[in-house]
């Protein structure tokens, strides 16, 4: 291990690992990339300040990221990054859906992502009126984007869900209402269709929140 102190900062670095955590950084400093860019597999990069990515253009070659606890919102952009297979954005502040077909070009090679703690993902962490059936909704949709995935959050994914997905993904997308007053989702569903059972996991009360409307309705 290669451990390197620059003023008050430790940089840690595990043969093609590199650490930086707990820094409060809002972008990911320069120098990190003009050294280690280049070898590079796995950046861990959380618990920081950071509102922007621009600075992974330097690691062409990586494979993990981890970017939980940021301040990550939905212009988030990533340059692109073939080999990347891993990418965390635990606790982040992302509600768009739409950033999966970025993901999506960006990293073509990504098998694992957790959205844990985002807005975008409907579970206990963010809001305790969502139940078992909200977040499975969000594993159908976000599988139907990124059908490359083998896990999702903390689940593998299983045969079902990928069939679900395949057939039924593009019509679980949550569109929020524009009215202030308005305390609902309203969720696109396919005409008809009964959905296989599948395991998961059990993320709070059921949720009275969601309305299903027709797609002659829209």
């Amino acid at each position: 291990m290669l451990c390197i102190h620059l003023n008050t900062v430790h940089l840690s670095v595990v043969a093609l690992q590199v650490s930086y955590i707990g820094h409060d950084c809002e972008d990911i400093p320069e120098y990190l990339g003009e050294r280690y860019g280049l070898l590079t597999r796995r950046l861990d990069l959380s618990f920081n300040q950071l509102r922007s990515l621009a600075g992974l253009k330097a690691f062409t070659g990586l494979e993990e990221l981890v970017v939980d606890n940021n301040l990550l919102g939905n212009d988030l952009q990533l340059p692109r990054l073939p080999t990347l297979h891993t990418l965390t954005l635990n606790k982040n502040q992302i509600s768009f859906q739409e950033l999966l077909e970025h993901l999506a070009k960006a990293a073509p090679s990504l098998q694992y992502l957790s959205l844990l703690g985002n807005e975008v993902c409907p579970n206990q962490l963010v809001s305790l009126d969502k139940d078992e059936d909200d977040y499975q909704r969000y594993r159908y949709f976000v599988l139907h984007k990124l059908p490359t995935l083998k896990f999702l959050d903390t689940r593998k994914v299983c045969k079902i869900e990928q069939q679900e997905a395949e057939a039924r993904g593009a019509f679980m997308k949550v569109v929020k209402p524009k009215l202030s007053d308005t305390h609902f989702n309203i969720l696109l569903l396919p005409l008809s269709g009964v959905f296989a059972k599948c395991h998961y996991v059990y993320y709070g009360k059921h949720s009275e929140g969601n309305r299903f409307i027709r797609n002659d309705q829209l």
